[in-house]
């Protein structure tokens, strides 16, 4: 199966304005030209991903303390979806808690960070993402349907 080629777009869902625009600079300031498209919490972000809002191939950058659906919730559904069940998620969050990191691993994120360790060291996982993209294969078939 042949690997596609186009740019990743960042789904970040994230309800804090001030840490949405931190990534979004930290982005720009790594000269990083990836599109990023913001959800304020887990019900904006099955929307957006259910009504084609957001293209393929894309990955979820995901903050679990949100108002209406957490990102908890959003991972079971987002895992309990047969359109949805294989997305690329990564946490970024102020939870430290073992339960939240465990339940996030249980419903295979590909990382979990938390923001305040990453703090100063933000950009490190910024340029992350951006080697992440340039080595990443995906399929040109995004689903079965």
């Amino acid at each position: 199966m042949k690997a596609d080629t186009r740019e990743v777009t960042l789904l970040l869902v994230e309800d804090d304005d001030i840490d949405a625009a931190s990534i979004e600079r930290s982005f720009l300031k790594q000269r990083i030209g990836n599109s990023i498209v913001r959800a304020h919490d887990g019900i904006e972000a099955l929307e957006l991903l259910k009504n084609g809002a957001i293209t393929y191939p894309f990955m979820i950058l995901l903050d679990l303390q949100m108002p209406r659906m957490n990102g908890l919730e959003f991972l079971a559904k987002l895992r309990a979806d047969p359109e949805l069940h294989d997305t690329i998620v990564f946490v970024l969050t102020t939870s430290k808690s073992d339960q939240d990191i465990v339940e996030s691993y249980h419903n295979k994120v590909a990382g979990y960070f938390v923001k305040e360790e990453a703090g100063v060291n933000f950009i490190d996982v910024v340029t992350m993402f951006e080697s992440y993209w340039k080595v990443l294969h995906i399929p040109t078939v995004p689903r079965s349907f």
